[in-house]
């Protein structure tokens, strides 16, 4: 009876509601990173493509007053932003890393400057209604499963859904073939006749989108709001969940939600009285992080030509 008791308690229902509200921005952008990881782009861009996502989902909604324009928005400016980030690193041969690193930077200082050139500088924030959750009746009220997965708004059931649309596209379909191809041995995809150019800029349009919808989750679903670098770090979070999920849709999602719960749990351990400064709780889900970089990062599940510039006509070498 105790045992159902604290199934049901409501601080549960509610910690685990949270989880997956936090991991669902990470995991779409862990998702996009997987794609161009996959066709041997290392996406270090991550992050500025979810803050360009927040920042021009939050501007066409605000605008316009609908949430999918918001997200419509968001998405292509995703895409917009993986395009630039794949002309740097597959046509221009750049260094994938620092690439991505300028254009987070650059996300940054664009995203704040052309805030205050629509709002302007005043302390009052605008807001915009976000997505509200779905009300799914007693699914609801599953201990465990209710909060977990039938607590959420629209936004977070395609996010979801999109899980088993990568899986599909990876693992079923020729365009994943194809992608992992390129990411394995270029110049061996290259003689079987594919375009590794059109395939990588594919699949980093394909990363930017999903990084700029998990950058409107925030700014559309959570919170309503859009604030200056309010990803904090979270596309860098979405890097280690790769590594962490091994690269897989599924290995993505668990990974997510570890990472959801750690945050979600540090936001209420703040609440208790525990005597520890709210400033350490903060630091969970990037300690995470660091751990996880430290224990599972190499060159297990990686592709074999991930963060190496290709040159068309040396598959005859």
């Amino acid at each position: 009876m105790q045992f159902l008791n604290f199934l049901t308690d409501p601080v549960l229902a509610g910690f685990l509601a949270a989880s997956m509200r936090l991991a669902i921005p990470i995991m779409l952008a862990a998702l996009g990173g997987l794609f161009s990881e996959r066709s041997g782009v290392l996406n270090i861009g991550l992050e500025g493509a979810m803050l360009i996502g927040a920042f021009v989902g939050f501007v066409a909604a605000f605008l316009s007053g609908s949430l999918a324009l918001g997200v419509l928005a968001a998405v292509l400016a995703g895409i917009v932003f993986g395009l630039i980030l794949g002309f740097y690193t597959i046509t221009l041969g750049a260094n994938q890393v620092v690439v991505g690193i300028a254009m987070n930077l650059l996300a940054v200082g664009v995203t704040a400057f052309f805030y205050r050139l629509i709002f302007g500088s005043g302390t009052q924030s605008p807001r915009i209604d976000a997505f509200p959750p779905l009300d799914l009746g007693a699914l609801a009220d599953i201990p465990l499963i209710g909060p977990l997965l039938f607590r959420q708004d629209l936004l977070a059931y395609v996010a979801l859904g999109l899980v088993v649309v990568a899986w599909v596209v990876m693992a079923k379909t020729r365009l994943g073939l194809n992608i992992r191809a390129v990411g394995e041995h270029p110049e061996a995809a290259e003689t079987l006749g594919l375009d590794v150019y059109r395939i990588r800029y594919l699949a980093v349009a394909i990363s930017g989108a999903l990084a700029g919808l998990g950058g409107a989750f925030l700014s559309l679903s959570a919170t309503g709001i859009f604030i200056d670098n309010m990803t904090a770090g979270r596309g860098y979070i979405a890097l280690a969940i790769l590594i962490l999920g091994r690269r897989h849709p599924v290995g993505v999602l668990l990974a997510a939600l570890l990472f959801g719960a750690a945050d979600a749990l540090q936001l209420r351990a703040q609440l208790l009285p525990t005597g520890v400064p709210f400033q350490f709780m903060l630091m969970l889900p990037y300690v995470l992080t660091i751990i996880v970089l430290a224990g599972f990062v190499g060159r297990g599940g990686a592709p074999a030509a991930l963060g190496v510039p290709f040159r068309r006509g040396r598959s005859g070498d």
